[in-house]
C-alpha cells in the first residue's frame, strides 16, 4: 500500500460490510446469503484506495473467487469513480475500462453509479463519456445505492427519483430492484411483496432488477426461481432479460456461475450461453436499452414459451 493509499483508506474507507446488512428493514438472512458479495465489493473498493494503478489493481482483483470477482470490479469502479470525481483532472476509471477492466465494463460502470450516489452527484452529465448502451449501468448503480443505503425513503416510502431525467428512471428502478433482492436476503416471497407494494407502472423495471440480481448474485434455488416466475406473472419477460444480462456480463468477464445458468434456464428457457449470445448480437443493432431488451424478448422469450 502506498503512503497516499494509506491516507485515502483511513479517510474514505467503508466500515465492515456486515453493518450495512444490519440496517432496519433488512432480512436476517441477507448477510448469511450474501456475505461473499459484500466482502468482494469492499475488497475491490479498498484496493483502489490503497493503490489506484490499473496494473496493480488488476493483480489484486485476481485474488477474488471468479464467481464473485464481478462484485470486486464493481467496488473498484466505485473507488476509481470516487477518486476521479474528487480529482477531475484524472480519468482513472476510463483508463481502467480501456485496459485490465475491459471485460468487466458493465460492473465497473455500476460501481461508478455507486460513487455518484455516494458523493451526491447527478449521474446524467457523465453518460456522454461512456459507452452509449452500457454506460446506462451507472443509473442502475445509482438506484441500487439509493435503495440499499436509503431504504426507508426509496423502498419503504417508495419515493420517485424526481431529481433525475425521466429517461433515467427505469434504470434507477432496475437498480432499486437489485437492492430489494439483496436486502431481502434472496427471500423470494418477501422480495415479490416489496415489488408489488409499488405503483404498477414501476413493477416491470423493478422485476428487471430482481431478475438480474438473483441471476448474477444467486441467493435461491430452482424452486425459488420457479416461485418467482409465478409471482412475477405478467413480467416474466423482465426476469428473462435480467437473467440474460447477468449471463452476458459473465460471458464477457469469463466467470460463469451455476446459479446464472439455472436462472436462464428457468426464466428464459434457454442456456446462459444462448441468452448471452442473443444479447451480444442484439447490442450491435440496438439504439436504446429498451430496443435492446425488446430484441431479446422477440428472439428468445417468445420462442421459449415464457
Amino acid at each position: 500500500m502506498t503512503a497516499l493509499g494509506s491516507v485515502r483508506r483511513r479517510l474514505f474507507g467503508i466500515p465492515d460490510p456486515v453493518k450495512a446488512f444490519r440496517q432496519p428493514g433488512f432480512a436476517p438472512e441477507a448477510w448469511q446469503r450474501f456475505a461473499p458479495v459484500a466482502e468482494s465489493l469492499a475488497l475491490g473498493y479498498h484496493a483502489t484506495l490503497e493503490d489506484s494503478s490499473a496494473d496493480v489493481l488488476a493483480i489484486r482483483l485476481q485474488t477474488v473467487d471468479p464467481v464473485y470477482d464481478g462484485f470486486a470490479y464493481e467496488g473498484a469502479g466505485m473507488g476509481l469513480g470516487a477518486l476521479d470525481l474528487m480529482g477531475p483532472w484524472r480519468n482513472r476509471l476510463g483508463a481502467f475500462v480501456e485496459g485490465p477492466g475491459s471485460t468487466h465494463v458493465y460492473t465497473v460502470y455500476v460501481g461508478l453509479g455507486l460513487a455518484l450516489a455516494r458523493l451526491r452527484r447527478r449521474p446524467e452529465r457523465y453518460l456522454a463519456r461512456l459507452d452509449p448502451l452500457l454506460g446506462w449501468a451507472v443509473i442502475d448503480g445509482y438506484g441500487f445505492h439509493c435503495g440499499f443505503f436509503s431504504r426507508r425513503r426509496y423502498i419503504t416510502k417508495q419515493a420517485r427519483p424526481v431529481h433525475l431525467a425521466g429517461v433515467c428512471r427505469p434504470l434507477f428502478d432496475q437498480g432499486l430492484g437489485r437492492a430489494i433482492w439483496f436486502s431481502n436476503g434472496g427471500m423470494v416471497s418477501r422480495a415479490a411483496e416489496a415489488v408489488e407494494s409499488f405503483q404498477p407502472d414501476r413493477h416491470g423495471d423493478l422485476w428487471n432488477g430482481v431478475g438480474m440480481a438473483c441471476a448474477y448474485g444467486g441467493g435461491t434455488d430452482r424452486s425459488g426461481l420457479e416461485l418467482m416466475l409465478d409471482l412475477a406473472d405478467g413480467y416474466t419477460d423482465r426476469l428473462a432479460w435480467g437473467a440474460a444480462t447477468a449471463a452476458w456480463t459473465r460471458e464477457l468477464a469469463g466467470n460463469p456461475a451455476a446459479h446464472t445458468d439455472l436462472a436462464c434456464e428457468v426464466f428464459a428457457g434457454v442456456s446462459s450461453d444462448d441468452a448471452a449470445r442473443v444479447l451480444r448480437q442484439g447490442r450491435r443493432e440496438a439504439t436504446s436499452i429498451k430496443n435492446w431488451r425488446d430484441h431479446f424478448a422477440a428472439t428468445v422469450v417468445s420462442t421459449s414459451g415464457v
